[in-house]
């Protein structure tokens, strides 16, 4: 086997890094469809408990319960002057 050209050792230097380039896009992709469906997955069940605590007390107090959980200030300020909207049954 002959000896490796300057040459070839950059082009095959180029490949790699392009193959690189390709797999961090790949991985960056992947992980933003895995963000999208997360955050999805969250808005959906955010939304079936507040059905559900609209409809029966038991979830009501449940949410009372995990509203009390929320620590950060900001996240506090989302629900400032926010109240359940209960359904008639």
């Amino acid at each position: 086997m002959p000896a490796p050209t300057p040459e070839a050792i950059e082009k095959a230097r180029k490949r790699v890094q392009q193959a690189q380039a390709r797999l961090q896009d790949l991985n960056a992709r992947a992980a933003a469809i895995g963000r999208k469906q997360d955050t999805r997955r969250k808005i959906i069940l955010g939304g079936l408990l507040l059905d559900a605590a609209a409809q029966d007390p038991r979830f009501e107090g449940v949410l009372s319960e995990l509203m009390k959980r929320i620590a950060r200030d900001q996240d506090r300020k989302a629900f400032d002057g926010w109240a359940l909207v209960k359904e008639e049954r």
